[in-house]
């Protein structure tokens, strides 16, 4: 799915599906989503229909880097785009979704990409997944804001095509349902999943530099999955990661300007609030006239 869109074609009077006041918007402009979407990506993969159809269908093998840049842009439109944006983003998604049907070699269970257990599945992981890197690596996120990201996020499923009242809209909710899916396993797909989301390929000097997001996923996976991986951990050096990854994060915000789908969004919030403003302003100069 190409997602790539022309922010100078956005509607400056709309804020989008959360708009700058957002958890959303907190959370998804961080740097830290990166850790957090690595984080994702290796649980999804545990759910052998969900990987099936990603091994079946998708080109994750032959171009890593082209899929992961289509999910990310996929995220920043649907979080920083106008509604428009989203809902055509979504809109592509689903008719995607609906041509990816088969069956998985390993358990024999035919799939579509538009089950609504798979497209929970998915969702579930994801927001739980950068909400976990958030609290580690950027910030704190209070229960209260927790569960207003959780509710906040319900809108990003229904574009993908679930109906409301089956998506968890606070943090209990969320991890309640993430405890009761139970049909999770290591398959071949998954491995080779595995290997691409902590080692892609890339010019060998440049490795070091994907070994610090990998890391900090890794120190992020619940230990059920690291063991299911397989991949060795001392927890120990879980402060000295997280330490790290903060004032790498911390840093990144301050140097990087962020992408470009993102700085147009904060400055039609700021246009946008410069607009009420100053149209309250109007509003009130009558009355000041009148005294």
């Amino acid at each position: 799915m190409g997602a790539m869109i022309d922010e100078h074609h956005l509607d400056p009077t709309d804020l989008g599906l959360f708009g700058p006041d957002s958890v959303t918007w907190r959370i998804h402009a961080d740097p830290a989503g990166l850790i957090g979407g690595l984080r994702a990506l290796l649980i999804q993969a545990l759910h052998p229909l969900a990987m099936a159809a990603v091994a079946q269908y998708s080109d994750f093998r032959q171009d890593p880097w082209g899929r992961l840049q289509r999910t990310s842009d996929y995220l920043m439109i649907t979080t920083f785009g106008d509604s428009a944006a989203a809902e055509a983003a979504g809109a592509r998604v689903r008719a995607l979704h609906r041509r990816v049907r088969g069956v998985d070699d390993v358990t024999g269970r035919p799939y579509r990409a538009d089950d609504p257990e798979l497209l929970l599945w998915v969702h579930a992981v994801e927001v739980h997944s950068f909400l976990t890197a958030y609290r580690r690596y950027a910030g704190p996120v209070s229960d209260e804001d927790a569960d207003r990201y959780v509710l906040e996020m319900v809108r990003a499923a229904e574009l993908v095509g679930l109906n409301e009242a089956d998506v968890p809209q606070t943090l209990d909710e969320l991890r309640a349902y993430l405890r009761g899916v139970t049909d999770l396993r290591i398959t071949p797909a998954a491995k080779e999943g595995m290997k691409l989301v902590l080692s892609p390929p890339m010019p060998l000097p440049a490795r070091p530099l994907w070994g610090v997001p990998a890391v900090a996923a890794i120190s992020i996976l619940p230990r059920h999955v690291r063991r299911m991986y397989g991949i060795p951990w001392f927890p120990p050096v879980d402060p000295f990661v997280r330490a790290y990854i903060y004032s790498l994060t911390r840093s990144l915000n301050i140097l990087l300007p962020g992408p470009p789908i993102l700085r147009e969004a904060r400055a039609r919030a700021r246009r946008f609030a410069g607009d009420e403003k100053d149209s309250g302003s109007a509003e009130e100069a009558p009355l000041s006239a009148r005294r």
